[in-house]
């Protein structure tokens, strides 16, 4: 069970003018022995337990930006600083000013142990940008220089884990919305579709019922699994919703899903939690059904 809050990103966040829903985006490909997952919307606390799952026990936070911690002057505290407000063990690894213009890469790196990640993110601020990579073991200065390099001159849709020896998982996210996920764990597409449909449900039912958080089953991975296999990019909708239901319209898409574009009209398949049963049911829709 996840327990999803009415801050979620599904809830904060919206499209357009007009506000419409923010919908479910999942997008992934594969590339030599990682999967590089695109997806929305989802912030970092959401998702942090999914990605530490197969994760090394030392994780690098390479860029962190936040309106949540500000000085006098309003101008954002060091990650380093933030870490020690939380009460977080760390070791801090000045860059330079040279990263300070470099997307995904920020002055200073953070080194911490993969359990002090939940209590770091734990969503009671909000980072509007936010890299983290996992290493084997706790690297030394000059090998921090070197991922700063690797990940500073790396292209955009480059894969990064393969040039970052015994890295498991990169993860990078922007407005505390969108992410990216580069991951070796051949479950984590799966693992991240079926957080997603568990965050948007449980923003909808938040939603029609005025609660302020709610308890929500995931989806198997497994069936997650058959929709990847079936099409690698889909976007989905919440549809009927009541007190102890919700249901979302799943929809294959020729390619990733972008901002600004519409939701497509037709439904491939529904996906509907009975959260009396606890169950999630993923079907045709019923005007598609032999």
């Amino acid at each position: 069970m996840i327990k999803v809050e009415r801050n979620g990103a599904f809830n904060v966040n919206s499209v357009g003018m007009n506000r419409l829903p923010f919908p479910l985006s999942f997008s992934v490909r594969e590339s030599g022995e990682s999967w590089h997952i695109s997806a929305s919307a989802a912030q970092a606390s959401e998702m942090i337990d999914v990605l530490l799952r197969s994760a090394n026990d030392t994780v690098l936070v390479v860029d962190l930006a936040t309106n949540s911690f500000l000085h006098e002057d309003f101008q954002e505290w060091q990650p380093s600083l933030i870490a020690a407000e939380r009460g977080i063990d760390f070791a801090v690894h000045r860059v330079g000013s040279w990263a300070s213009a470099t997307p995904g890469l920020g002055e200073e790196i953070l080194v911490m142990h993969r359990n002090s990640l939940p209590r770091f993110l734990d969503g009671s601020w909000s980072p509007y940008e936010l890299s983290l990579v996992d290493v084997p073991t706790v690297p030394t200065p000059a090998q921090l220089d070197e991922i700063a390099l690797t990940i500073g001159t790396a292209d955009l849709d480059e894969p990064v884990l393969p040039r970052i020896t015994g890295s498991r998982f990169w993860y990078s996210g922007h407005d505390d919305c969108y992410l990216a996920v580069e991951s070796t764990d051949s479950t984590m597409p799966a693992s991240v579709l079926s957080r997603l449909l568990t965050l948007l449900a449980g923003s909808a039912l938040i939603s029609a019922g005025g609660t302020s958080s709610a308890m929500i089953p995931e989806p198997d991975i497994a069936t997650m699994g058959q929709l990847i296999c079936e099409s690698p990019h889909w976007i989905g909708l919440a549809g009927a919703t009541s007190g102890t239901s919700v249901t979302i319209h799943l929809s294959a898409l020729p390619q990733r899903w972008r901002l600004g574009q519409k939701p497509p009209v037709h439904v491939d398949y529904t996906a509907t939690l009975d959260l009396i049963r606890g169950t999630w049911h993923v079907a045709l829709p019923t005007d598609s059904a032999p």
